[in-house]
């Protein structure tokens, strides 16, 4: 009995991966920016999106990941084999631009952390960043790369983990604000921000490609409902794991700059700030995390990109692919050169936000038109419930990201 838990145990621990490289896009730069603003305004009072957005995380993330490992088909291929070309050609030709709108803002995330802590110019920093990137993509294998990512993972955790335990947390208003939702005045645009940098576009079709690294047997149903349960717990897991790093960025940020009444709108303005109030060494901390959030959120950004233009040729995410090289190059080369023609880095980062929330829906509800097709999913397509709640779920989503847009022209 207890060999046999044990070895449960070792099976599940070797499955969690996946998860946490998605992990990584919704605690990049783009999350710390908007959760540093929501905590620094308002408190503890929008703790409750955190919660909320990574609940609809879960839903969607675990649907994508559904659909990778029912079909060995990533939702790129998917589309691409059972969409009508004039359908499939320009929604991921839409996604492909929203890659290269997430990674300009990676980049621009691990640059400033670069300027934070060494000074150098953004511009430069970028560059650093890519060929930092470029090198992780293609000189190591995918296991690698993800173990990597994981340990950059682990760091930005315990980061915020000191920054938590060096200032004082109301956690008595904490708990009430991650349960009970708030609307303080003129917060909605902030609460828009804060949901819509958690679903990604991107991430929806990294993880239904990087599920299949874990893939066993596709002919054995009962391997494939195991992959199904072990995936959930991955996606879990990892889900949570980001739920506690946002959580945390809300709650140094409301501890620190909300309880001396400080407003931050800017990362290197909160690094800046960080100095007087919690000290030399909390600045330095959040700098250093901000590095490895912006370099893991470019590392991933890349392979979305690849993975997504792979797939509009039928071909799966490989580095040694034309196709997928073609992709990572087209995705983080544009994304340096938009950051080189930028005059205003922030403003760079509002419009490269705005285009994420014009293609969120498209992709949202690509993947549930796909993972509800018992043609392509056979016995584990949707059932109606779980088609329902899906899609209640996008309908959210896309409103929530269209209020965003909206808001960028008041």
């Amino acid at each position: 009995m207890g060999n046999n838990s044990s070895g449960k145990i070792k099976d599940v621990l070797k499955y969690i991966g996946p998860g946490l490289l998605v992990t990584v896009g919704f605690i990049d730069p783009g999350n710390w920016a908007s959760n540093i603003e929501a905590g620094s305004k308002y408190g503890y009072s929008l703790l409750w999106v955190v919660s909320l957005s990574t609940l609809m995380l879960i839903l969607l993330q675990h649907n994508a990941a559904h659909l990778g490992i029912a079909t060995g088909l990533c939702l790129s291929e998917a589309a691409t084999k059972y969409l009508s070309k004039w359908i499939s050609k320009p929604v991921l030709f839409t996604a492909v631009l929203a890659s290269i709108s997430t990674a300009l803002a990676e980049i621009l995330g691990g640059a400033i952390a670069l300027n934070m802590l060494f000074k150098i110019p953004i511009k430069l920093g970028s560059v650093l960043i890519f060929l930092m990137v470029f090198f992780m993509l293609f000189s190591t294998s995918y296991r690698k790369t993800e173990k990597w990512i994981i340990g950059f993972v682990s760091i930005i955790g315990l980061s915020f983990i000191y920054e938590v335990t060096i200032v004082n947390i109301d956690w008595k208003q904490a708990l009430t604000g991650w349960i009970i939702p708030a609307f303080p005045q003129n917060s909605i645009v902030i609460i828009m921000s804060v949901l819509g940098a958690v679903v990604m576009p991107h991430n929806i079709f990294l993880h239904s490609e990087v599920i299949q690294s874990r893939q066993w047997n596709m002919e054995d149903d009962s391997i494939i409902r195991k992959q199904l349960d072990y995936e959930f717990i991955d996606t879990l897991f990892s889900m949570i794991v980001g739920w506690a790093i946002n959580s945390a960025m809300i709650l140094m940020a409301a501890a620190t700059f909300y309880s001396n009444s400080v407003q931050v709108t800017q990362l290197q303005q909160a690094e800046q700030m960080l100095r007087p109030l919690a000290g030399n060494f909390a600045a330095l901390i959040f700098a250093v995390a901000l590095l490895f959030s912006g370099s893991a959120s470019s590392v991933t950004a890349g392979m979305a990109g690849g993975t997504i233009y792979a797939g509009i040729y039928g071909k799966p995410y490989n580095t040694k692919d034309k196709h997928t090289k073609i992709g990572i190059g087209i995705i983080l080369g544009i994304a340096v050169i938009i950051i080189f023609l930028l005059s205003d880095v922030f403003k760079g980062l509002i419009i490269s936000q705005m285009f994420l929330s014009i293609q969120l829906p498209f992709t949202i509800f690509l993947q549930i038109y796909l993972t509800s097709s018992k043609r392509i999913m056979g016995d584990y397509a949707n059932t109606n419930l779980n088609m329902l709640v899906l899609l209640l779920v996008g309908f959210i989503v896309t409103v929530l990201n269209i209020l965003l847009f909206i808001s960028f022209f008041k």
